[in-house]
Formats: C-alpha cells, structure tokens, sequence
C-alpha cells in the first residue's frame, strides 16, 4: 500500500505533515510518499531522528517545486503550477504509482486536481464529498459536505448510493438507513429538489428511510444523511461552533463556580468521550467519491495526529475497491 502525502498543504505544513507521517509511518505497514519542497522535508523529516530510527520508517521524499496555496483559483492552479506537490500527488495515483493521496491544502484545488487527473469514475454526474458527523450512536454520514453547492434530484440520487457503498465496505455498517434532509418529516415538505429527489429516492432499493429534520441528525435516526451541498457545508460548520461552544460554556462555569472543579475527577471520562466524539482530527480526512482513485481532503488547520489519521484513512479506503463497486451500483440504475 502506498499513500502520497501532499506535504505541503495546509496552514501548517510541512511542519505538521510531517509530524502525521511519521507517527503514521510507526504504525502503517505500507509506504507513505512525501511529496513537496524536497530540502524542507529533509529537514523536518531530520527532526525525528532522535526520538525515531528514520531508516526503519518507511517514508520516501518525491520531490515537487511548486505548491497550491489556500488563496489560489482552484481549477486554474492545477492548470498552471503542474509541479506543485498537489498535482503530483494526483499524478501518483494516476499513474497508478500511489493506491490514494491525502492533502490538507485547498480543498476546491484538491477536488480539481482529482477531476483533472483521475477522471469521474464512468457513470458519476458529480463526484461527491461526505464526511462522518458526530451522533449519539456513533458517526453519522453526510453527503454532500460542500462540493456541489448547486444540485439536480439526480445528484442526490447519485450522492445516497455512492454513500452506502462506502458505509457498507469502509464502515462496517451492513444496511445503512439514508434519510433525506428537509423541512418536516412528511413526504410533501422541502424545497422543489428535496421533492424530486425524495420521489426518486423511493423507488431505489436504498433503505431510505424518509425526509430527516436536523434536529435528529445528531440523534442517529440515519446512518447516511443526503443533502446538496450548501446545506451539507452549513450542517457542518454550524457543527463544528457548537462543539466549540459547548466546551468554552463549561470552561466558562467552572471558572465562575470554582468548587465544580471538585466534580472533575468524577467527570473525566464522560468529558474525554465527548471530546473525541466531536473532534474532527478523529477522521482525519474525508473521501471524494466518484472519481477513478481515493482522494481525501482534510483540514487546513489540521494538527499532527489529525494527518496520521487521514492517511490510515486513505488506506483503509484503498484495500476496498470502491471504484468498480460504484460503477456496477450505477450501472444497474
């Protein structure tokens, strides 16, 4: 197995890539490419070297002059910096010199570079982005995360069956419920393309379970949740404050009531759950679906641990040949 890594991508690259490589690479059993500014990465990569024996990690530096900043036009960045350690990365796998490539750098390029270099797979109107969220029952799918902001019935079609294959074969979850995201649970609430697409929706042989409320999205009453994009981005990010919210309002009671600190001990563990539950460095990165290769896309502001997860991510999406299974599935529908 061999994972490409853009290394430069991020706001804290290479510094923090790095830092994920390697604590992936004490851990993974395939080969992990850096792929970046060659003399920085040696010297970060150098680092390690008394904590680590960097000859018995298996991390190889490919050399890319170029990088994609998070300011830079998507689509034409990819077009013009063709050495840049994103564009590499993707001809990696292309190339079929890499099984998936991770970047935490600009999200809309990555899509591009993926597009661009891997191709939709044959039969995908649009690729498409999901990402876990958290639930009182565990990780919740969301499809789409913000990729497609302008959607038709079909693409949500699309997005509901591309999502259960990857419930089914990378999350273990045997007959995932898909709900449709919408204004009321009744068949006859939303907007004219939560109509449409619940109609269709019904005569899959998906388990949809029905139009889902955002209130009970993080209640698990659906293990995939469907929406186009700009819904799906808004679902998140409004997510991603609360969380924050949450543990800045406790923060703020136990300063204003000091002797809550004495129920701390008792606490901890329900506290420590919590936290990992709603921190996104748990998934590491998130999968495009829908184009010939893995690709997944994590965080600008993405810590070390956070890219060591990413990268067992792609690798665990890799062993699955997700590619010919959403080719048949659309195939036969």
């Amino acid at each position: 197995m061999i994972i490409a890594l853009d290394a430069m991508g991020g706001d804290n690259a290479p510094q923090i890539t790095v830092e994920g490589a390697v604590l992936a690479a004490k851990e993974f059993n395939g080969k992990i490419l850096l792929v970046g500014k060659e003399e920085l990465l040696i010297e970060e990569l150098f680092k390690y070297h008394k904590r680590y024996d960097l000859t018995r990690l298996n991390i190889e530096i490919v050399n890319a002059g170029e990088v994609v900043t998070m300011d830079d036009h998507p689509a034409k960045s990819v077009r013009s910096k063709k050495d840049s350690s994103l564009t590499v990365c993707a001809k990696l796998v292309a190339d079929g010199k890499a099984d998936a490539f991770v970047s935490m750098g600009n999200s809309g390029a990555v899509m591009a570079a993926a597009l661009f270099y891997l191709k939709r797979i044959e039969g995908v109107l649009r690729p498409t982005l999901v990402t876990p969220f958290p639930s009182i029952n565990g990780a919740v799918l969301i499809a789409d995360m913000g990729a497609n902001v302008d959607c038709k019935p079909e693409h949500l079609v699309q997005f509901a069956v591309m999502s259960d294959i990857f419930c089914k074969n990378v999350m273990g979850i045997e007959n995932p419920k898909i709900g449709l995201v919408s204004i009321g649970e009744e068949s006859t609430k939303g907007n004219e393309l939560s109509l449409s697409a619940y109609k269709l929706l019904e005569k899959t042989d998906l388990n949809f379970i029905g139009n889902i409320e955002g209130r009970n999205i993080p209640l698990g009453q659906a293990d995939i949740v469907i929406c186009d994009g700009f819904v799906g981005n808004a679902l998140l990010k409004f997510g991603e404050g609360l969380a924050e919210f949450m543990f800045k309002l406790i923060a703020r009671g136990m300063k204003k009531h000091p002797i809550a600190w004495a129920a701390v001990p008792f606490l901890w563990t329900t506290l420590k759950d919590l936290r990992k539950k709603l921190d996104y460095s748990e998934f590491g990165a998130v999968p495009l679906l829908g184009v010939n290769g893995v690709c997944m896309i994590g965080h600008g502001r993405s810590n070390g641990k956070a890219v060591k997860n990413a990268i067992n991510a792609a690798a665990k999406s890799a062993q699955y040949n997700l590619t010919s299974a959403i080719s048949e599935a659309l195939s036969k529908g």
